[in-house]
């Protein structure tokens, strides 16, 4: 925690204005994000690690921008989703519920600490608030039922598409969204909500448009 010495009164006017900077600036969650390259090194290994390759790399190098930027919630979810993937990297029942644990943990914090400040764009032109709560729905999804957690990333997901900011988002992160839903929908036997978040994504031209297209010839089966 900052000290804060007693100034002279000659000193206050510059005291005041070293504070305000730093409640303004300084400290703010973005004022040292980590930059558009380094991010986008780190979600490629996670990307990869969601294939199963890579995933104790990507859980490093998540990590270790989320422990130089402690206030970026986006950041940690990553580093919590990846940690949380690691269960997949080992046989021992202890250490895989360890890893799902302490994973669970940092997208817990992260999304606890989410402010209105978070639904400004933070990397790739995604509203922090947005990337967080959809990196958790995703990871809590995908979880087995002895976590207790799929309601909830059932909830975070609807949140996600329900936002005001979700239609300006991203073209290449709204098709993720909805191809999730699509899935999960499928999942649920609700073939008609299936259809409409996947027919949403080759409508908008999404990135995910081919994977959008494999999964309804497979619902039409």
């Amino acid at each position: 925690m900052t000290r804060f010495t007693t100034l002279a009164p000659r000193n206050t006017a510059v005291a005041l204005a070293t504070l305000s900077l730093c409640l303004g600036l300084a400290c703010s969650p973005t004022a040292h994000a980590a930059t558009p390259a380094q991010f986008q090194t780190a979600y490629e290994l996670f990307e990869q690690a969601q294939q199963g390759q890579a995933i104790d790399t990507a859980a490093q190098r998540f990590q270790a921008l989320a422990d130089a930027e402690p206030t970026d919630g986006v950041l940690r979810t990553y580093a919590g989703s990846a940690g949380a993937m690691r269960a997949r990297t080992t046989w021992l029942p202890w250490k895989k519920m360890g890893y799902a644990e302490d994973g669970l943990a940092q997208i817990d914090k992260a999304l606890a600490q989410l402010r209105p400040a978070d639904d400004a764009p933070r990397y790739r032109g995604t509203p922090a608030s947005l990337e967080v709560r959809f990196t958790a729905a995703s990871t809590f999804l995908a979880l087995p039922s002895m976590f207790n957690r799929h309601a909830r990333g059932q909830k975070l997901l609807a949140e996600v598409m329900a936002s005001p900011l979700f239609e300006a988002s991203p073209v290449g992160f709204k098709g993720a969204v909805w191809l999730r839903a699509g899935v999960e929908a499928a999942d649920n036997n609700q073939p008609a909500e299936a259809r409409a978040h996947l027919q949403r994504i080759i409508q908008a031209q999404a990135p995910q448009a081919a994977a959008a297209q494999t999964r309804l010839q497979e619902l039409a089966k």
